[in-house]
């Protein structure tokens, strides 16, 4: 796991390529605490800066920048090759190995593009990857990202003239050193943050700088501003075929096609020079990781949770139950609030792109308490979107299946009636009726869900019904000054994902959008930002490929999410131990941001700040602040946006346009 950082023209002078890149690894240390490497080609202005966080093969053949054997390509690779050794032994077979300087994936991969080129090469990978590799012979740079997108990579051309450049990297703060760059916020972006609490790809915070797509790879010659990527793999196109070609066998056969897969992923992804563990919550998916982990190892397994005192945001207990199960070599550490609390001022920094969902927090908690005993940690993220885990996949289906008989203009009218009460006029009916019923009243938004309820009846598609259960304002553009909702894989769904069906469709949405832009990008920040490299055994895109083969049937099985995963996790952990309603990864924002938080988040909603920045409406984030601190509605989520955005903008070097 690394980071890199390089740019392609700009009237660079042939002395100043080298310093400029150093400037621009700088910020990403973090990503790379052991090593430093820099590459710079006068002739073509193209250069690249890396920092090493030294995984396999740890001497100074796994350095880079590095040039493959025939000295026709040049990379800097940030991610793990996990099949580099069986690449190997095929190289050898195919009698084109070169002689080996180590025993480095990255050194894999470049006898892999003097073989075969980039794109087959890529293609016979198993891994997480970004890179980008110039060709001397073709002229050209390349950059690439894994299927998934586990790891990030930022580009864009910038600046105009002879001054212009194509820059790019592992994070936004890279990209600002370079002089080209032109600093300017895409209210779009913003709209989009507000709505989702991520900038969802290829989107991102800054006006000409954009997310490459995962699966894609890039390919453009110096000056080539039109160059468009293209796909090597296609999450959409494997979700299509899996669910057209189901498996054909038994449901036992399933469960053990699925479990001999895993546990080669598993078992693939603990390659390692270094120490190496796992996060584990106590839930089905990092739960059936470290099971697998564990039947392979010869010695406990090394396991981290955090716990938290609250009760409902607690899962430690569990976790240390599936340990102690296991035999694993469990570390748990309780965090108070206010040690919680304590991360909030480094999120603007650890989370260089605005970045809002609140469980950012317990995932840098975890990866720092893991960073302290391990350099790698194998985690479950991915499990719901596979194997049908979300609760909200039935619920926008059986929703979608009671309105889509009423006609829309019904429908609208309904919700039209329902939006003229005010929030707070139902949240004071609601308790009366309590009263009435000799009931407490209780800290629930319930003219919020009306409201919320009353727009979901003016969808035209399950589509349109999904994009509003995962939306956390439904009219966002109101809320940014001259902002506006460029089209996404919500609002304009290719035509194959709306084929797939309820719920296909919804996973298929999550697995383009949700996964690769929050989940993965929470996990990659936080843990990077402790130099703690994070690996997603379900993302090996052979589990992937699989997952969409499972019948519906198979993954929901007499109300039960994740049925098949569950029947490979009973094989070795009580379901006792398992069995209990799914919790989430989160914190109490809510009742914070009401309390403790109050002060700090006051300053950043200072109405006449809001003017002097020019971002959000100020009456309207006004009236949801108060709203919220009065207990006439629960806004935090809405809040977290604005708060999240606000406060990254006081750590850039200067604000953006």
């Amino acid at each position: 796991m690394c980071g890199f950082v390089g740019f392609l023209g700009g009237n660079m002078v042939a002395d100043s390529g080298v310093p400029l890149l150093r400037r621009m690894a700088d910020t990403i240390a973090n990503r790379g605490p052991d090593d430093d490497g820099y590459w710079w080609d006068p002739a073509h202005q193209v250069g690249f800066g890396h920092r090493r966080l030294a995984i396999v093969d740890l001497s100074a053949a796994g350095h880079q920048p590095m040039a493959s054997a025939a000295g026709r390509y040049v990379i800097a690779f940030n991610g793990e090759i996990y099949n580099h050794l069986l690449l190997r032994q095929r190289l050898e077979a195919e009698g084109l190995r070169p002689a080996w300087r180590g025993h480095s994936d990255t050194e894999t991969l470049l006898a892999g593009f003097d073989a075969w080129g980039i794109e087959a090469t890529v293609r016979a990978c198993i891994g997480m990857f970004a890179f980008a590799v110039w060709d001397h012979v073709g002229g050209t740079l390349t950059l690439g990202r894994d299927r998934l997108g586990e790891k990030p990579l930022y580009w864009g051309w910038q600046g105009s003239g002879a001054d212009a450049a194509l820059i790019f990297g592992s994070e936004l703060k890279a990209l600002r050193v370079h002089p080209a760059f032109e600093n300017r916020i895409d209210r779009g972006a913003l709209t989009l943050l507000l709505r989702h609490n991520y900038v969802p790809a290829p989107y991102s915070i800054y006006a000409g700088i954009a997310k490459l797509a995962p699966g894609h790879l890039l390919t453009l010659t110096p000056g080539q501003r039109d160059a468009r990527s293209r796909p090597y793999w296609s999450a959409l196109e494997t979700a299509s075929a899996g669910v057209a070609a189901p498996f054909g066998g038994t449901p036992e056969q399933a469960v053990n096609e699925l479990e001999t897969l895993l546990k080669d992923a598993i078992g693939q992804q603990m390659m390692a020079d270094v120490p190496l563990g796992a996060f584990l919550s106590g839930g089905v998916d990092s739960s059936t990781v470290v099971a697998l982990m564990q039947a392979q190892s010869a010695r406990p397994v090394k396991t981290f949770t955090i716990g938290f005192h609250e009760q409902g945001y607690n899962e430690a207990e569990h976790a240390k139950a599936v340990a102690a199960h296991l035999g694993t070599e469990h570390t748990e550490l309780y965090v108070t609030a206010q040690q919680a609390m304590d991360v909030i001022p480094r999120l603007p920094t650890l989370y260089d792109e605005p970045f809002a969902d609140s469980s950012q927090i317990p995932t840098f908690l975890v990866s720092q308490l893991a960073r302290r005993h391990v350099t790698v940690s194998l985690s479950g993220d991915a499990g719901d979107e596979l194997f049908c885990g979300y609760g909200r996949y039935a619920a926008a289906g059986q929703l979608w299946d009671k309105i889509r008989p009423l006609p829309l203009p019904l429908r609208q009218a309904g919700a039209w009636g329902v939006q003229r009460i005010a929030p707070a006029s139902w949240n004071s009916a609601a308790n009366l009726l309590r009263r009435g019923l000799g009931r407490a009243a209780k800290d629930s938004d319930f003219g919020g869900s009306m409201h919320k309820r009353a727009d979901v009846l003016k969808s035209d598609s399950l589509a349109t019904v999904y994009h509003k259960f995962v939306s956390h304002l439904y009219e966002p553009a109101a809320a940014v000054i001259g902002g506006h909702e460029p089209p996404t894989v919500f609002t304009a769904p290719p035509p194959a994902l709306a084929a797939l069906g309820a719920p296909a469709s919804m996973m298929a949405t999550d697995m383009l959008s949700y996964l690769p832009d929050d989940i993965l990008a929470k996990v990659d920040r936080a843990a990077m930002g402790v130099s703690l490299e994070t690996r997603v055994p379900f993302l090996d895109h052979r589990v992937v490929e699989f997952a969409w083969r499972l019948p519906q049937e198979l993954k929901v099985r007499d109300g039960q999410a994740k049925w098949a995963l569950r029947q490979v996790l009973y094989r070795h952990v009580p379901r006792a131990l398992i069995d209990r309603p799914k919790m989430g990864f989160a914190v109490p924002i809510r009742s914070w941001l009401r309390g403790p938080l109050r002060e700090w988040a006051e300053a950043l909603l200072d109405a006449d700040r809001l003017r002097r920045d020019g971002f959000f409406e100020p009456a309207l984030i006004r009236r949801q602040w108060a709203d919220h601190l009065a207990g006439r509605r629960n806004l935090d989520s809405q809040l977290w946006n604005v708060l999240m955005f606000n406060a990254w903008l006081d750590v850039q070097p200067s604000h953006p346009l």
